[in-house]
């Protein structure tokens, strides 16, 4: 598996991947030394990355190789049918796999997602509208949320 380490504007980002895909995408919470070299297998990773920091993009057009149970691929597949933008709770993805019950284990397939941004578990929130649960931060769940929206906050001062 080929790695690198890129700057982004929530942190150092490690991505690892190969020719099947992407495997995972991490923000990191320690100071990294950003790669000198990009792979060739990870470049359009970061490409996309970049232009999605910029507000150039909304949709990755990438090959993913997420690793976990057959359960967790499903959750993560209707992650990606979340439009940019939008939110959706952890009880409309759970009947959205069709199973209402299955709230729990959905929120901790979704809390598992390697790939991080690119299979957007941040546009996931509480039925209440809260931003609950990140493994990121919340801070990030935030900040993601606040860059996908078409209404951009304005400072009075």
């Amino acid at each position: 598996m080929d790695s690198c380490i890129i700057a982004s504007p929530l942190g150092f980002t490690r991505i690892v991947g190969d020719e099947t895909g992407i495997g995972s995408i991490t923000v990191l919470n320690s100071d990294e030394i950003v790669s000198d070299v990009i792979p060739e297998n990870l470049e359009d990773c970061v490409y996309q990355l970049n232009e999605y920091f910029n507000g150039e993009r909304q949709r990755f057009d990438l090959k993913l190789n997420p690793q976990g149970t057959d359960f967790q691929k499903q959750v993560w597949d209707e992650l990606l049918n979340i439009p940019f933008g939008k939110t959706v709770s952890y009880l409309d993805l759970s009947k959205k796999l069709g199973d209402v019950k299955a709230i729990r284990a959905v929120a901790n397939a979704n809390g598992k997602n390697p790939i991080w941004i690119i299979i957007p578990c941040h546009r996931v929130i509480g039925s209440d509208g809260s931003l609950t649960g990140y493994a990121g931060g919340l801070h990030r769940k935030q900040w993601l949320l606040e860059h996908e929206s078409p209404y951009k906050q304005q400072s009075l001062f």
